[in-house]
């Protein structure tokens, strides 16, 4: 008879986004009139730029001809995007990163959860407290982190960085040598970032321990403060230890498009192994290409027109994320984040767990947000809520809890 993967059945639960939504669901079906306001789930709510739009109505129009018609996509991504990616996210910023160490894919997301493949089934890991949950459950799903403790909710062969308001939300050099390093910056789901400094540091303890540091910055582009790195490749010495993960989710709006690309450096090896090559064959084997409209739309981004499109819709969240915060600390609230990404991060009030306040808001305020707890044993006693709503939705959510 065939067998499972039996590390499946060590994850506990359903991932945290599909519990939320059950339970929201339950609640609008058992209080139909009830008019929700959903700020959990970081899905953005802008309509895609126009500059964009008007790029894939030109590529569909392209498919419409047998001249202009294509087919399968390059596995790595069509060369006019990668390009567009290497002079605008990276030689720009004095990066020196080629368009050969770019792969591109459908969304961060994916390639968070799969970028574990390339590492051996015994590697650590080490992740921040509270943590994406995907960077945890995939490597759950590889057999990667041994046993799970219901009462603690962490993995045995896990490494946790706690980041709390004690300590900045910056995470400590681990006393166990980490393999792995996930580093989400700016964070989701605190809100918080690191100088660049603090990220040199990371560079430098990851070269020096033989670690690879993950590093995901879909949020980069709500960065405002300068002292802030877009890239970990702004540091010296991350072409040798750092892999970089982007999504055109949340700065483009293409959460219902989807594209995003990892950036490989050919200078990361293990002994004289390139993990540019191997990240090549996975990506081949296992992938047949982003769409050519997508990526057309993804070529977009970087035009004039899409590039100031873009800024004025960062700008829509972040009114949103200042309205929250403001709003909530001078109700009482502890509140961080909101400064350098789209998430609001709360202390919750009158000692509730993180799901007593989840089910507190739903029900007497008609609000979502996320639980901290769901992010992992340092998140308890925090919530998050997310800029990505419309603004009168925004400022009618934080009427109802302050009015609470």
């Amino acid at each position: 008879m065939f067998q499972i993967n039996e590390n499946y059945q060590k994850l506990p639960g359903s991932y945290l986004f599909s519990t939320i939504a059950k339970k929201v669901n339950a609640y609008q079906a058992a209080n139909p009139d009830a008019n929700i306001i959903r700020l959990g789930i970081g899905d953005v709510t802008q309509p895609i730029a126009p500059a964009i739009i008007e790029a894939m109505h030109k590529a569909v129009d392209e498919m419409g001809h047998a001249e202009t018609f294509r087919g399968y996509a390059p596995d790595l991504g069509y060369d006019f995007l990668r390009k567009a990616i290497a002079d605008n996210d990276y030689r720009a910023r004095g990066c020196d990163i080629s368009e050969d160490e770019i792969f591109v894919s459908d969304g961060a997301k994916s390639d968070s959860a799969n970028i574990q493949e390339l590492f051996s089934a015994n590697s650590r890991i080490a992740v921040c407290d509270p943590v994406y949950p995907v960077y945890v459950d995939s490597n759950v799903m590889a057999g990667r982190t041994g046993s799970y403790d219901k009462e603690k909710e962490t993995w045995s062969d896990v490494i946790y960085m706690p980041c709390t308001a004690e300590n900045n939300f910056v995470p400590e050099f681990p006393k166990e040598t980490p393999d792995m390093i996930y580093l989400c910056l700016p964070n989701n789901p605190t809100g918080t970032t690191l100088t660049k400094s603090q990220l040199q540091e990371w560079v430098d303890y990851a070269n020096k321990v033989g670690a690879v540091i993950i590093y995901d910055a879909a949020y980069e582009a709500y960065i405002s403060e300068s002292d802030v790195a877009h890239s970990i490749y702004e540091c010296e010495g991350a072409r040798t230890c750092a892999i970089e993960l982007r999504s055109f989710s949340k700065n483009a709006g293409f959460t219902g498009v989807r594209l995003g690309f990892t950036v490989v450096p050919k200078d990361l090896k293990c002994g004289e192994v390139s993990l540019n090559a191997m990240w090549a064959r996975r990506h081949g084997t296992k992938f047949n290409g982003a769409p050519y409209i997508v990526q057309r739309a993804g070529e977009a981004v970087y035009s004039d027109a899409g590039k100031a499109q873009l800024k004025e819709q960062v700008a829509y969240y972040m009114n949103n994320a200042k309205t929250i915060k403001e709003g909530l600390a001078a109700a009482g609230y502890t509140v961080f984040g909101g400064v350098n990404a789209p998430y609001i991060w709360l202390k919750t009030p009158s000692g509730m767990t993180s799901w007593e306040f989840f089910d507190f808001l739903l029900e007497k305020a008609n609000v979502v947000g996320t639980p901290g707890s769901g992010f992992g044993p340092s998140g308890e006693g925090y919530f998050r809520l997310t800029a990505f709503g419309n603004y009168e939705n925004t400022v009618r959510a934080l009427e109802r809890i302050k009015a609470l």
